[in-house]
């Protein structure tokens, strides 16, 4: 009652309210940019294991014949840091242009592929020198040689979940044996023979 008698009071109310909800926007806009902060920091400083996807710097070198691990260098074949990303892992790089993106085995390391750093093999040294500098995704499939270290697949996942949906089934019991005729007596030994 009180506020419908002043046109005053009313403006005074409806400017209130309106910063009130203009309040409450910020407030909800600035926690999901922090959150979203909160992401790609955890993108650039958290450790290498199966299945993370983290932000690494791609560059490129087409020289050289063999590898740190010994095999001959080929396209799908990369450098990085053996502390975070050891000799035999697999990787999957992801946002450097289509003609590079692709699954690449760690097979090289360097004194200058330090850290966050991948160096991806490329035979013509033209498009080596186009790709220069990139910050890119990069998605760890496998650590190091061991199996054991590998992120599951989908089919591997999905085909694991149907073999433990099935039932199992209990073993028959073996058939029952026939009886065999009996054997023949042994004829007697002939004290001669000996």
């Amino acid at each position: 009652m009180l506020i419908s008698r002043s046109t005053w009071r009313k403006v005074m109310v409806t400017a209130a309210a309106a910063v009130g909800f203009a309040l409450l926007y910020e407030v909800t806009a600035l926690d999901s940019r922090f959150a979203a902060h909160q992401a790609e920091l955890r993108q650039d400083t958290a450790t290498p294991e199966p299945g993370a996807r983290l932000r690494f710097t791609a560059t490129a070198y087409c020289k050289g014949t063999t590898t740190k691990s010994g095999v001959n260098v080929r396209s799908g074949i990369a450098a990085a840091d053996p502390a975070l990303l050891p000799v035999g892992s697999v990787v999957r790089v992801e946002s450097l242009g289509e003609q590079w993106d692709g699954i690449y085995t760690i097979l090289d390391t360097g004194p200058k592929v330090q850290g966050r750093h991948i160096d991806i093999y490329i035979w013509s040294c033209h498009e080596a020198l186009e790709l220069g500098r990139r910050r890119m995704a990069l998605t760890v499939l496998r650590l190091g040689w061991n199996p054991q270290t590998s992120k599951a697949s989908l089919v591997e996942r999905l085909f694991k979940q149907r073999e433990a949906s099935k039932p199992v089934r209990v073993a028959a019991p073996p058939p029952a044996t026939v009886p065999t005729p009996e054997q023949p007596a042994p004829l007697p030994r002939d004290p001669n023979w000996d």
